[in-house]
C-alpha cells in the first residue's frame, strides 16, 4: 500500500538521479520512505537512493517492493509544471500505480520485480581522500573535459584537488586548492574515469550545492549528495579505468 503526495520537481529530480544509469528499478517502499539500489547493465556504476517519508507532503505506506519503468514515469512527469503536486496511489491487488498531476490521471502497469536485475551489494570502501565541491562547478569541469577526451583523471596533490583530461593532441587541467573547495581531506589519490558515465552522473549532482567525492589510487570514486533539504540522499559508485603504461 502506498498513498503519497510530493512536489513534481522533487519527484522528477529523484527519478532522473536513477535513470542516468538504469531504465528499470526495484523500488523498496516502507513506512519510513522509499529506496533503490541498482547497477548499470555494464557493471561499471552503481546508484543508491533514499527519500524519507517527511520529504513528501503526504505519505502513508506499508512494506512492499515494486518494479518501475523509470522512462515511462519521466515521460509522464514531463507534463507537470514545477509548482505542481503529484499524487500517487499503489493499487496492491492489480499491481498498478495511479499518478495524478494537475487534474490529469494516469494508471501505470508495474513491472514484476523478479524480472528486474537484483540490487547490487554496495562495497564498503575506505578511500583516503575526500573532497567536497559545488555541484555546478564540478559539472562545468566535466563538460570542459569532454571537449578534449572521453576520460578524465581526478586526484589530490598536497592540499590541491585536480581534474585532468588528455586527448591525442590537447590537454585540459583544473586545479582547486583548499581555499577554492568547500572542504578537503588530503590523501594519496589519482584515478581515471569514463566521461560517458561522469557526464550522466553530474547532471543530477549539478543541482546540489555540496557534492562529496571520495577517491583513491586506481579505485572507484564515490559521489554523494543530498536532495530534498537533507531528507533524501543519492550516492554513486563508479569504477575506474586502468591507465595503460
Amino acid at each position: 500500500m502506498l498513498e503519497a503526495t510530493i512536489d513534481a520537481s522533487l519527484l522528477k529530480d529523484s527519478i532522473e538521479s536513477l535513470s542516468v544509469l538504469v531504465d528499470e528499478a526495484r523500488v523498496h517502499i516502507s513506512p519510513e520512505g522509499i529506496g533503490v539500489k541498482a547497477v548499470d547493465p555494464a557493471n561499471v556504476a552503481m546508484v543508491s537512493f533514499e527519500l524519507q517519508a517527511d520529504a513528501f507532503d503526504e505519505y502513508q505506506a506499508e512494506e512492499s517492493e515494486i518494479g518501475l519503468d523509470l522512462t515511462r514515469v519521466l515521460d509522464i512527469l514531463g507534463v507537470a509544471e514545477k509548482t505542481d503536486k503529484v499524487k500517487m496511489k499503489l493499487e496492491e491487488d492489480s499491481r498498478k500505480l495511479s499518478i495524478s498531476i494537475g487534474g490529469i490521471s494516469y494508471t501505470l502497469t508495474l513491472l514484476d520485480p523478479s524480472t528486474i536485475r537484483a540490487e547490487p551489494r554496495i562495497p564498503q570502501l575506505e578511500l583516503p581522500a575526500e573532497i567536497v565541491v559545488n555541484g555546478k562547478g564540478f559539472s562545468r569541469t566535466v563538460k570542459a573535459a569532454e571537449k578534449i577526451s572521453d576520460h578524465m583523471s581526478m586526484g589530490v596533490e598536497g592540499e590541491t584537488f585536480f581534474l585532468e583530461a588528455e586527448g591525442d593532441t590537447d590537454r585540459m587541467r583544473q586545479e582547486m586548492p583548499r581555499d577554492e573547495l568547500i572542504s578537503i581531506t588530503p590523501g594519496p589519490a589519482r584515478s581515471l574515469f569514463s566521461l560517458d558515465y561522469l557526464s550522466d552522473i553530474v547532471k543530477p549532482a549539478s543541482k546540489s550545492n555540496e557534492v562529496t567525492l571520495q577517491i583513491g589510487n586506481d579505485f572507484p570514486i564515490k559521489i554523494n549528495f543530498e536532495i530534498a533539504g537533507g531528507r533524501g540522499k543519492v550516492g554513486y559508485l563508479l569504477a575506474p579505468r586502468i591507465e595503460s603504461e
